[in-house]
């Protein structure tokens, strides 16, 4: 059991979209690495976009790193069920990343922001939307910084938007605190969430 906390164990059924977003520094990637550490079968959506690699990234794991015209082919075929440009890059949630795993019967990670949240509520009602924020605006801040991997504009418009995200909080199912240090906590919790939930909701019947 990592550092004393609850892994709980997650019925197989039903099969969860998990929907994870908020704000720049929130920790989104970190508590979805952990999460599918503890939950191996757990498929995590991987977004398409345009921006180049960053350091430590690897294609297929972090992002599909793609050109315009190829993200351009998809959007064109219907091939995203969600999609959206920030900081001038775009991104896209392909279909076929959440639809088939949950045909499959697999639970679903999906790391969006906002807006993309919304919209996968949208097109799949059962979905579970749960908020992670480090708790302040200037927690946000101090960590995007130590990331260092934005020009200073970009951490200022990303500062801009994390403000407008914490409002956001209260259309979601669930607020999770990220606190510095305290990564499997939080993990934990929406873990604690996610088990709660399919426990609630039932096997589905055919």
């Amino acid at each position: 059991m990592p550092n004393n906390v609850e892994v709980p164990l997650l019925p197989r059924e039903p099969a969860l979209l998990i929907v994870l977003s908020g704000p720049s520094g929130a920790g989104k990637d970190s508590v979805c690495d952990v999460l599918r550490t503890w939950y191996p079968t757990m498929h995590k959506v991987v977004t398409v976009t345009t921006r180049p690699v960053r350091p430590g990234e690897e294609n297929g794991r972090d992002y599909h790193f793609i050109s315009g015209p190829e993200f351009q082919q998809i959007l064109d075929t219907d091939g995203f069920v969600e999609h959206a440009t920030v900081f001038e890059h775009s991104y896209g949630v392909p279909r076929i990343e959440i639809e088939d795993p949950l045909g499959f019967g697999l639970d679903v990670l999906a790391r969006v922001d906002v807006q993309g949240a919304a919209t996968l509520k949208r097109l799949f009602p059962d979905a579970l939307l749960v908020f992670l924020t480090p708790g302040s605006v200037e927690e946000s801040v101090r960590r995007m910084k130590q990331r260092d991997l934005d020009t200073e504009s970009q951490q200022k418009l990303r500062t801009e938007i994390a403000a407008s995200e914490l409002e956001a909080a209260r259309d979601f199912d669930y607020v999770v605190i990220n606190e510095t240090g305290k990564l499997n906590e939080a993990a934990s919790e929406i873990a604690r969430i996610i088990a709660a939930e399919k426990k609630r909701r039932g096997p589905r019947h055919e």
